[in-house]
């Protein structure tokens, strides 16, 4: 590892001076796998599967479901057999992948921010326990409005949309950031 600054340093290599520059990134990513799989843990001791207690009449519940597709039910009516794998694999490259990104895009300028990567993985992370404790996904929160029904979800899949609508943003300004016309 070099030892030079982040002025210094070469693009995408690590360097010491910053040892925990990290740490937001798992600070965040603990935070929702542990708020994720208490709710969990809540939902499974207080509620029988398929029990729904509404709170906002004609708007919001919460319904104990075992979700054993991927978001939205994808893939759900698959076999078992394949799904499980599949998901659970996925799951550990994403993982993977964020982790990787993340240190090694770490000090540049245009990396992607650790809020929305450390809600994404914190999500990947929570749905991954469930995967591997139940072999589904454990859902309750449930929203409709006049007849339109939007599907169970958990804090996990809150959190992953949550961070990849803040990338999209992130790609946005900056798309449009290097279009806008250049004053000199």
């Amino acid at each position: 590892m070099s030892l030079l600054s982040a002025e210094g340093a070469d693009v995408g290599k690590p360097f010491v001076s910053r040892p925990w520059a990290a740490l937001p990134l798992y600070v965040i990513a603990i935070a929702i796998v542990v708020l994720d799989q208490v709710s969990k843990f809540v939902i499974v001791r207080a509620m029988r599967l398929g029990q729904t207690i509404p709170l906002i009449p004609d708007f919001f519940d919460i319904s104990y479901v075992l979700n054993p597709g991927a978001a939205f039910g994808i893939l759900a009516s698959r076999s078992s057999a394949f799904r499980s794998p599949f998901f659970v694999g996925v799951s550990v490259l994403a993982i993977g992948l964020i982790v990787y990104y993340y240190h090694r895009y770490l000090h540049e300028p245009a990396h992607l921010p650790p809020a929305a990567l450390g809600l994404i993985l914190g999500g990947a992370v929570g749905n991954l326990i469930d995967r591997l404790r139940v072999g589904m996904v454990i859902d309750f929160l449930d929203f409709h409005l006049s007849g339109y029904h939007w599907p169970a979800f958990n804090v996990a899949d809150a959190a992953i949309s949550i961070g990849v609508g803040l990338m999209l943003l992130r790609m946005l300004h900056e798309w449009r950031r290097d279009k806008a016309p250049t004053t000199r």
